[in-house]
């Protein structure tokens, strides 16, 4: 994998994490002669993130009807950039423990080196047991509402270990956030974790400390918490662990419990993320809490899954952009999206990494400030996980040879991951035919990344195109580039 070459124009930006201070970002009067370097993932080829073309700017004053373009404007800027990354969950770390050291080492070098790797800077992980555990359990005894029982011992065999690797390798800082799948069962109706139920009323105030109780517990072994979701999937009965929240019922935990609590606790800096659901509910959600100035005041901004079209239907990507425009102060998150139905013999399906490509370009140009992918690593089984529900990683672990497989999904969300880099901000970008979808970033230092992606079965050809001036490039058939200019 080659890095980035570092011959570019700069532009003057000034970027902040979270708000940005609009200083327009001034281009050359003109591209011409100026050259954009080409890296492409490409089916049936052994193209993986390779840097395949070196293309020059000529001038081109209109695109005509007969051509495809890709236009980029760098003048026309939208949402800061926060970050790629993925679940840290017991799962991948269990399974990372797994390792021999040398797999160990070119696992996280893969992750979370920028230059050798895809430069993963953002982290999700679990309170508590999700479904990628090994098994149910809590930081409580059972009936402790007063939580004095609390202690994430638990946490120190796999987890806790395999989170401070990351930190160190990548550079010392991930911004990582925490969700809960379900309080412990003697708070819920059904008085178990799994299949669904509801928290008791009586036990609201008790949940929200758990939260504050499992920050403090993290951040004194070393681990920052950027933020939290106030619940995984508040929709949803699983047979895993799951509790159910109306939009009314969350609105009002915030409000009254979840929000001042962590005011109360000295941890007003942290931020919440509601709904951390799919697509399909999200428009409803937002104008429930959002529109509740006493709930929206501790709203940080709302997470979104991509499973709405587990039923055969069309990904919801407009939904997004919905809420974007009528909330256009609160931030978009994607906080988790995989590949269902584990099976070994799709490793190299290429529908796997067409997923990713599709989804990340759609959400970011919907307004989503990041995007978390789910296990980052698995075994050979698409688990470990304590109910059967196996699924894909972009890298998984062949824990019987001590040896890691790579999905075409890992070199996907590279192509994003690797050349957009925090604080970075989004431009206008868009392509004259269906069958490429493109979304483009400034970064900091000057350097727009362009990423094209062609859903067809025909090799095409494209002006990219700013300005007066455009570069020939070619994208093979059923392939994703990143054009650094």
């Amino acid at each position: 994998m080659k890095s980035i070459l570092t011959a570019s124009f700069f532009l003057v930006a000034t970027v902040c994490f979270g708000q940005s201070k609009k200083v327009p970002p001034t281009p050359p009067l003109s591209y011409l002669g100026k050259t954009v370097t080409v890296y492409t993932t490409a089916a049936n080829t052994d193209l993986r993130l390779s840097q395949t073309d070196k293309a020059v700017f000529k001038e081109l004053a209109q695109p005509t009807e007969g051509e495809i373009s890709v236009f980029v404007d760098p003048s026309k800027t939208f949402q800061s950039f926060m970050g790629i990354g993925a679940a840290l969950t017991d799962a991948s770390a269990e399974t990372f423990a797994k390792l021999p050291k040398e797999k160990q080492e070119e696992f996280l070098t893969a992750y979370y080196d920028v230059n050798k790797g895809i430069g993963y800077t953002l982290a999700r992980t679990n309170i508590h047991s999700c479904d990628f555990s090994s098994g149910s359990y809590t930081y409580v005894t059972e009936g402790d509402a007063a939580l004095t029982s609390f202690n994430i011992d638990h946490d120190r065999q796999y987890r806790i270990p395999f989170i401070k690797r990351v930190i160190a390798a990548a550079g010392g800082k991930i911004t990582t956030y925490a969700s809960p799948w379900s309080p412990p069962a003697f708070m819920k109706s059904n008085k178990s974790m799994l299949r669904g139920g509801k928290l008791l009323p009586e036990y609201s105030q008790s949940w929200a400390n758990y939260y504050t109780k499992f920050i403090k517990a993290y951040e004194k072994e070393g681990i920052p918490i950027w933020g939290i979701t106030v619940q995984n999937e508040p929709m949803a009965t699983q047979k895993w662990e799951s509790c159910i929240f109306t939009a009314e019922e969350e609105r009002d935990f915030l409000k009254k419990y979840l929000g001042p609590t962590m005011a109360r606790e000295g941890l007003a800096d942290k931020k919440i993320v509601v709904w951390d659901h799919n697509r399909d509910l999200m428009f409803h959600r937002a104008n429930v809490i959002f529109d509740d100035p006493e709930a929206a005041k501790y709203a940080w901004g709302m997470g979104f899954h991509w499973y709405e079209d587990w039923s055969g239907g069309l990904p919801m990507y407009e939904n997004v952009g919905l809420v974007q425009k009528a909330f256009p102060n609160k931030n978009l998150l994607f906080t988790e999206g995989c590949a269902e139905s584990f099976d070994a013999t799709r490793y190299q399906f290429w529908g796997l990494g067409e997923e990713y490509g599709r989804s990340m370009i759609h959400d970011f140009n919907n307004g989503s400030v990041g995007w978390t992918d789910w296990n980052i690593l698995l075994d050979e089984k698409g688990g470990p996980n304590h109910v059967g529900n196996f699924c894909f990683a972009p890298i998984h672990a062949n824990t019987q040879e001590g040896s890691l497989i790579y999905t075409n999904s890992y070199y996907y969300i590279g192509h994003f991951s690797k050349f957009i880099r925090l604080g970075a901000k989004r431009i206008g970008s868009a392509a004259s035919r269906s069958q490429l979808l493109t979304t483009s970033f400034l970064n900091k230092n000057g350097k727009i990344a362009v990423i094209v992606m062609n859903q067809s079965d025909k090799k095409l050809d494209y002006n990219l195109c700013v300005g007066k001036n455009a570069a020939v490039v070619s994208i093979p058939a059923h392939a994703i580039q990143t054009l650094v200019l």
